[in-house]
């Protein structure tokens, strides 16, 4: 099983940008469709984007495509977001998630690292 620790959150004006960064260890990292998610205090844990094991498909939650982009690097064992255009309503924390098979449906992820905050200022 992965182990995934997340960076790269912090605090961001409006309209700016941040990357964050998953590293996973675990020799079986490029067998596992890898996702982002984010939660807000009161609200359910919401699915962002999600990469297949070979980095060949992505899929965006709505409210981020066109500003959001997921990609992994196999040989680095780290699965990435760049945030772009960010706006007050992508405050949240932020999690890595991992799937047991190389491509996934949203609650098919079953492994989590412990978030990192992203809070942008309007």
């Amino acid at each position: 099983q992965v182990q995934l620790v997340e960076s790269g959150g912090g605090l961001v004006q409006a309209g700016g940008s941040l990357k964050l960064s998953c590293a996973a260890s675990g020799r079986t990292f490029s067998f596992h469709a890898m996702g982002w998610f984010r939660q807000t205090p009161g609200k359910e844990r919401e699915f962002v984007a999600g990469i297949s094991w070979s980095g060949g498909s992505t899929t965006y939650a709505d409210s981020v495509k066109g500003r959001f982009t997921i990609s992994r690097d196999n040989a680095k064992n780290t699965v990435y977001l760049q945030m772009n255009s960010l706006i007050a309503e992508d405050t949240a924390i932020y999690y890595c998630a991992a799937a047991p098979n190389g491509w996934a449906k949203t609650y098919e992820y079953d492994t989590w690292g412990q978030g990192t905050q992203v809070t942008v200022s309007s």
